[in-house]
């Protein structure tokens, strides 16, 4: 832990105790003259293959503290942090429209990635048509289910079908490509069970040899109330144009609506470049809810205060 005082504002640097083989994380707490908590910073610093010249950044400011230069003070540490282990770009996501997103916007961040978040209220989810799609048989395919960790007998092709996620649309941002192993596949696995959370997996698997195609995976709190959170859903290259996203998705959410009666509602993000996704999360009754965006600074340009316009 270390502490810089610059006026009557304090930074305490942290270190957060949970690190894996994938990313590592510091934090930053800012405190007025008196003791009190005036905003949060954290860097999330990738260490993936084909990902360390990239750093998330996620700053949060006590509203009574605003505009009086706290965010741009964390900020400058989430910089110098991020340049010190060599990254090259920072990104961070703000809300259309809020204040994150004009105070990004004026410290040199770029608009990388538009994100369309929509949420399913179960309540109103027209239950025969989801059981329609998901009772469709696709030919040469078949559904397979799973709570928690890849069963063994699926583990092989299920880490090999990772990489329907390579093409996911990610704007002006490089994040590089996500290597997945089975260690990876567990430790995410393992990571859910450990905040007390359920993760549940259908997949479309192909008949001819038995291998995963595509997948769907949905975190549920684990006292079954609330709204779950979809992680992701893909399709490998070869398997597109068979409907297995639909397909899926609806056997998904059946399955929360059944299983977990207390679920408010389901919730996913979608890029705006991606249509086919998010025609197939309104087919199925998902509502926009907010948009957000994903900024990006070449930290190389940063100076500390808003760029001359």
């Amino acid at each position: 832990m270390d502490s810089v005082t610059e006026g009557a504002l304090r930074l305490t640097a942290l270190i957060d105790p949970v690190e894996s083989a994938h990313g590592r994380r510091l934090v930053w707490l800012a405190e007025g003259a008196d003791g009190s908590p005036a905003g949060t910073a954290s860097l999330r610093l990738l260490l993936g293959d084909g990902q360390r010249h990239l750093a998330e950044a996620e700053i949060r400011v006590h509203p009574a503290e605003r505009r009086r230069g706290v965010a741009t003070r964390l900020l400058g540490a989430l910089v110098d942090a991020a340049r010190e282990d060599g990254r090259r770009s920072l990104v961070a996501q703000a809300d259309e429209g809020s204040a994150g997103a004009g105070f990004l916007a004026a410290r040199g961040f770029r608009t990388a990635l538009a994100l369309v978040y929509a949420r399913l209220p179960l309540a109103e989810a027209d239950m025969a048509a989801l059981h329609t799609e998901a009772d469709t048989p696709r030919p040469g395919y078949r559904l397979v289910a799973w709570e928690g960790a890849v069963p063994e007998t699926l583990a092989p092709s299920f880490v090999a079908s990772r990489r329907a996620m390579d093409d996911m649309p990610t704007g002006a941002v490089d994040h590089g490509t996500v290597k997945w192993d089975l260690e990876r596949v567990r430790a995410a696995a393992a990571a859910v069970a450990a905040r007390g959370e359920l993760l549940h997996t259908v997949a479309a698997v192909d008949s001819a040899d038995g291998t995963v195609a595509g997948f769907t995976e949905l975190v549920v709190p684990g006292d079954g109330t609330g709204d779950a959170q979809h992680y992701g859903t893909g399709v490998l290259p070869e398997h597109r144009g068979h409907g297995l996203g639909r397909w899926m998705k609806a056997a998904s959410i059946l399955h929360a609506r059944e299983r977990h009666p207390g679920l408010g509602g389901l919730l996913t993000d979608t890029a705006t470049t991606n249509p086919y996704m998010q025609r197939i999360n309104d087919d199925l009754g998902y509502r926009p809810v907010r948009t957000a965006h994903e900024y990006e600074l070449d930290i190389s340009s940063w100076s500390g205060s808003a760029p001359a316009r």
